[in-house]
């Protein structure tokens, strides 16, 4: 390759993903398709949910912080036990029953209004 080529600029969605669950205040939870639509793909809370299930690689990584658009913990199995997830979000202080986030739409943080 000629020396005053540029190479291509790679981009990683998964890499915009984490970027954005870096900034979910502790005590607040978001959701696959909220983080989508901010990125500008509304129709990718699908691909959001792979990047999270490929999250663990993330240690610092607040993956707990982010559910279902019911608010629940549907990525649940996807941490080191099956409670994990739970015990995280109620250490920031949220409020779980049933696998469910309580007082959902207060504690939602939507990237879109918030960033």
């Amino acid at each position: 390759m000629a020396k005053n080529k540029k190479e291509p600029v790679k981009y990683n969605f998964f890499d915009d993903v984490y970027a954005v669950v870096k900034l979910i205040p502790k005590g607040r939870v978001t959701n696959y398709g909220a983080i989508g639509r901010y990125l500008g793909t509304g129709l990718s809370a699908r691909m959001v949910g792979w990047a999270m299930n490929a999250a663990h690689a993330h240690k610092k990584l607040p993956a707990h912080r982010v559910v279902n658009a019911q608010g629940l913990l549907t990525g649940k199995h996807h941490f080191e036990t099956p409670t994990a997830m739970q015990e995280r979000l109620e250490k920031d202080g949220v409020v779980v029953k049933k696998d469910k986030v309580q007082d959902f739409e207060k504690r939602f943080w939507d990237p879109a209004k918030e960033l």
